[in-house]
């Protein structure tokens, strides 16, 4: 079996096709000629903006021509991470997908369900000729996974419909109503390149293995972070030996937990069984602390070249205090909402640039304004007490839920007719467009939802196939079944 095999066919045609478009974050142009190639087949109304989000218009279905109109809204790029030794350019190249029991996957990198299938059911919905519905604007937007920048670009003249279903949650069965905001803070520091010193054994120190995922739906799972874990041990040793940091890296997006890092490293010759000694004991640790969660983490040692140069001391030791002692992970939960991680912080990556730079990005995500500054403030103190220049960037607004929300009682209504049961009505962790858009468009009246989707922002992503079926049915009753004007 194939994706193409698969049900209701036409969700699933768009998305094979979508797999076929290169559509990096900041990269979207091929996807957005796709979407204008779409309209243009299917005589269909559309309109680009400026920084790249695409607008399709469709007329009402006969007899539902009193409706108020609906945007149904998703975004085209998708995040890029493969694993080590995966070979993938995914400028170029398509997703490979394939068919695991009830799961679809992609073959070593991430899958693009996300937000892909969410586009694709709205541009299914565009095709069709026997789905009943209201005039349709279906909003595609570009770069969501690296900072919302499409939605922060969005005019306020762009939209004319009165209730937006957005595409972009991951758990079928539930509604989505309220989203967390977020903050981007990272801290850069400067090295002086120092002589590389004689009598060293020179390693190479890795973590691999990680599950890694997204950074806001993921976060409560206490899943493994590769830099933590690196410098962890780096900062362990420190603290028995000298250490000689000659590089780090690690992690790569901002909404992803970090699955891979490494570091070259110079100890003195004589430590040389201590060092291996003490990294034996780390990784037994490191096991039984991450069994339930990340039990194929790896953490490896191996010889290497001396290298060229080497960080200097004061900053090696700096960089290690600060990632350190920067928090990670969960910081509150809601008071409000059972369940619901109210503020927390991602250590996302760790890059060596040029200009002698270190670069440390984090991001920072609440549903609440003032703890997603503090947790923001939280990281500065941390690095600029170890030197680092900090920044903060713009950051997004929250979508605060409204549990009077006319489209959530449609939703609702739909749901427990077709199923049998009351759907789940949440907020969640991550974030989404959905708080740009209620600051643009004051009136809008919205609702989330999506098939089940899991490791979303890391290369074991997957989608839950019967929930695709699901999730499609019921959005088509929605749409059906929207009250007419007042």
């Amino acid at each position: 079996m194939t994706i193409n095999d698969l049900e209701p066919h036409i969700v699933w045609k768009y998305f094979y096709e979508l797999t076929q478009v290169p559509r990096p974050s900041k990269k979207e142009e091929k996807v957005i000629a796709y979407l204008l190639d779409f309209a243009k087949k299917h005589n269909l109304e559309v309109k680009k903006d400026e920084a790249g989000n695409v607008l399709i218009t469709k007329a009402a279905t006969k007899g539902k021509e009193n409706l108020p109109t609906v945007i149904l809204q998703g975004h085209v790029d998708m995040v890029c991470e493969k694993n080590s030794g995966t070979v993938h350019d995914f400028d170029n190249d398509p997703i490979e997908t394939y068919v695991d029991g009830d799961w679809l996957k992609a073959k070593g990198t991430t899958l693009g369900a996300d937000n892909g299938v969410g586009v694709a059911a709205a541009l299914a919905i565009l095709a069709s000729d026997n789905i009943e519905h209201g005039k349709l604007e279906c909003l595609f937007t570009v770069d969501e996974e690296t900072g919302l920048t499409g939605a922060y670009a969005l005019g306020q003249d762009f939209l004319t419909g009165d209730i937006l279903i957005n595409l972009d949650t991951e758990e079928e069965g539930q509604l989505y109503i309220g989203c967390a905001g977020g903050k981007g803070t990272t801290a850069t520091f400067k090295y002086e390149q120092d002589e590389t010193p004689m009598n060293q054994f020179w390693f190479k120190l890795e973590v691999k293995g990680l599950n890694g995922g997204h950074s806001g739906a993921e976060i409560q799972k206490g899943l493994g972070n590769a830099n933590k874990i690196l410098n962890r041990f780096l900062w362990t040793i420190s603290r028995k030996m000298e250490v000689r940091l000659a590089s780090i890296e690690g992690g790569n997006l901002h909404n992803a937990i970090a699955r891979e890092a490494s570091a070259v490293v110079g100890i003195p010759v004589g430590d040389k069984d201590r060092v291996v000694t003490l990294l034996n004991i780390f990784i037994a640790e490191i096991e039984e602390e991450l069994k339930a969660v990340d039990p194929n983490v790896q953490i490896l040692i191996g010889t290497t070249d001396e290298p060229e140069f080497i960080i200097d001391e004061k900053t090696t030791y700096g960089l290690l205090n600060a990632i350190c002692v920067c928090p990670h992970g969960v910081l509150a939960m809601s008071h409000d909402v059972p369940g619901l991680v109210e503020a927390s912080t991602n250590l996302a990556s760790v890059k060596m640039k040029e200009g002698n730079t270190i670069v440390i990005g984090t991001s920072q995500r609440s549903s609440t304004e003032s703890l997603k500054n503090y947790a923001a403030n939280m990281v500065n103190a941390a690095f600029t007490l170890a030197g680092a220049k900090v920044e903060h960037g713009e950051g997004y607004p929250g979508w605060k839920p409204n549990p009077n929300s006319a489209i959530l009682k449609v939703a609702e209504q739909s749901f427990k007719k077709l199923f049998g049961k009351e759907p789940e009505v949440k907020a969640i962790h991550a974030g989404l467009e959905c708080g740009l858009f209620l600051q643009k468009y004051p009136h809008l009246d919205m609702v989330s939802c999506g098939p089940t989707i899991t490791d979303a922002h890391s290369p074991a992503e997957q989608i839950y196939i019967p929930s695709v079926d699901k999730w499609w049915r019921l959005l088509l009753d929605v749409l059906k079944n929207i009250p007419e004007k007042k």
